[in-house]
This record gives C-alpha cells, structure tokens and sequence, in this order.
C-alpha cells in the first residue's frame, strides 16, 4: 500500500474507511444488540450455575459469554471509529476465542451423559473425555490468543500481522478437527446407546426416554452445530488474509459469527444442563463426595498410624 495505513487513527481523507481493516462501520443496534444478548446470557448462566450447581458446565460457558460481550463492545467502539485500535483488540481476541470456551461447556457434558447411559458403550472411559478435549480446547485457545495477541499488536508490521492471522487460523483449524472427533465419538456412543436400549438400566432408561434429556440433546446437538458453522466460516474468512472480501462482508459476520454463537448460547441457557439434565450435577456432586470421602480415609490411616507408632 502507498499510504502507511497503520498510523492512522482517526476516519480522515487520508485514512478512509475503505482502508480499515473490515472497510465498514460496524452496524451499532447490531452489536450492541449482541454485546447486550450475551451480558444477559452471562448473569443467567452464573444464576443457573449458583441455583443448580453446574460448574463444570456453567464456568467455561459463562467465560465464553463473557468474551462474547467484550468483542462486540469493541465492535460498538469500531462503530465510532474503526481505526479504533483498542475495539479492533477487543473484538479481535475476544470473538475469535469465545467460541472454544463454548465448546468447552459442550465437551464437559459428554462424560456426564456417559456416566448416566452406561459407560460400557463408550470406546474410552468417560474420564478421559475432559480431559482429551479440554487439553485439545486449550492448544486451539493458546493458538487463537497468541494469534489474536500477535495481529492486534502489529503496528503497522505487515509481515507480524499475517503470522498473527496464520496462527488464528491454525487455532480454529485445531478446533474444528476436535469438533470432529468429538461428533464422530458421540455418534458411535449414542448409536450403541439406541441399538441396546432394551438392555439400558432402569434409571438409564429413564433418562433416554425423558422428554427433559431429549430437549437438552437437541439443545446441545444444535449448539454444536450452530458453533461448528461458525469455525468454518472463520477458516475461510481468515485463509484470504486480513482485508479479504469475506472479512469486509459484515452481514456475513453477523449471519456466521454473530448468530450462530447466539443460537448455541440461547439453546443451552434455555435449557440448561441444570435443569435438563440434572444427572450432570449428581455426578460432579458424587465425584467431590468421593474425592473428600477418599482424603478423609486417608488422613484417618495417616493418624492411626501414628497413633499406633
């Protein structure tokens, strides 16, 4: 380019909009309309999970609103200026890693639903799964935030900020894989699940047939669905590199991005793992017993050891 675009700040005849980063100003009743959608959804996830006890479920889905609501604040900033380099930060690493918090929440409950059903169907033990996708959540996070982190401090460094752009992509590229894989194991468990129903056991079978843990599944399958759509979207809006015709198409953001992360937040505050599927709070509930039960014994034979010496 033959203008130094990056030091501009403010919109002027010699630093159009045309030549900012997205080429438009962002739409202000839409995003504030979601910065102010996902503050609500934060407050009410963080209620549900203080009335239900969900934590495993409620504190990386509550992040992820949270991260949700700061980018589109920063949008809202864009609005007014979109040479702004403090709303560009915000929106840049905060809607980029939103979504793998979300995914977070989803992947926790796939151990729970497991431990209900019947963990003999499983292909691995149902304590494995946080800890398999949760490690594979982390990497695509450290990626998208050294990414994000990486762009949004370029300053004017062309070379820095497609690398930031490089590593982002490979970030949400890492994520989609392990929605994949994610998708392709609950697919097998829930198959092996309906082939065998007749042989579930009776409080298994209660849950399968509840019209409670049905509407959680469709409530998860289309939050899964809804923050898949969003990844690949990404991938393809970051692949042409910063200033690509996809990254200037703001209603195609807004389509994608925007309410494909409403979808999958609405459908799992509305129903939530807490009320649908309280079965998840039991487990976590009966995991904390064991664990505080085990230390207990444990310290007990500690001090009767020393008692007897």
């Amino acid at each position: 380019m033959s203008q130094p675009y990056f030091s501009c700040k403010v919109i002027s005849s010699e630093c159009p909009v045309q030549d900012s980063i997205y080429g438009y100003y962002p739409n202000l009743g839409v995003n504030a309309f979601f910065a102010a959608f996902f503050g609500v959804c934060l407050v009410i996830q963080a209620a549900q999970g203080i009335k239900y006890k969900s934590w495993s479920f409620t504190i990386p889905f509550a992040i992820g609103c949270l991260a949700e609501c700061i980018g589109y604040v920063g949008r809202v900033l864009l609005h007014s200026n979109p040479w702004d380099n403090t709303g560009f930060e915000m929106q840049i690493c905060c809607l980029i890693m939103a979504p793998a918090f979300l995914a977070a929440g989803i992947y926790l409950t796939l151990m729970h639903m497991v431990n209900t059903l019947g963990p003999q169907y499983s292909p691995i033990r149902p304590k494995f799964y946080p800890w398999i996708f949760i490690s594979c959540d982390f990497l695509s996070l450290v990626l998208q935030a050294a990414g994000g982190a990486t762009a949004a401090t370029a300053k004017g460094n062309k070379s820095l900020s497609v690398n930031g752009g490089y590593i982002m992509l490979a970030g949400i590229v890492w994520q989609v894989f392990t929605l994949i894989v994610f998708a392709g194991l609950c697919g097998h468990y829930f198959r092996k699940v309906y082939v065998n129903r007749s042989n579930l056991t009776a409080s298994a079978t209660a849950v399968f047939n509840s019209t409670k843990f049905r509407l959680f599944l469709v409530a998860v399958t289309v939050a899964f669905t809804t923050i898949f759509t969003r990844c690949v979207f990404r991938i393809a809006e970051l692949a042409d590199g910063w200033k690509s015709p996809i990254m200037q198409n703001e209603i195609e953001f807004i389509i994608l991005d925007g309410v494909m992360c409403l979808i999958a937040v609405l459908f799992l505050t509305v129903f939530s793992p807490g009320q649908y599927f309280p079965q998840m709070q039991e487990h976590s509930s009966a995991v904390r017993s064991a664990l505080v039960k085990h230390t207990s014994d444990f310290s007990g034979s500690d001090l009767e050891s020393a008692t007897e010496k």
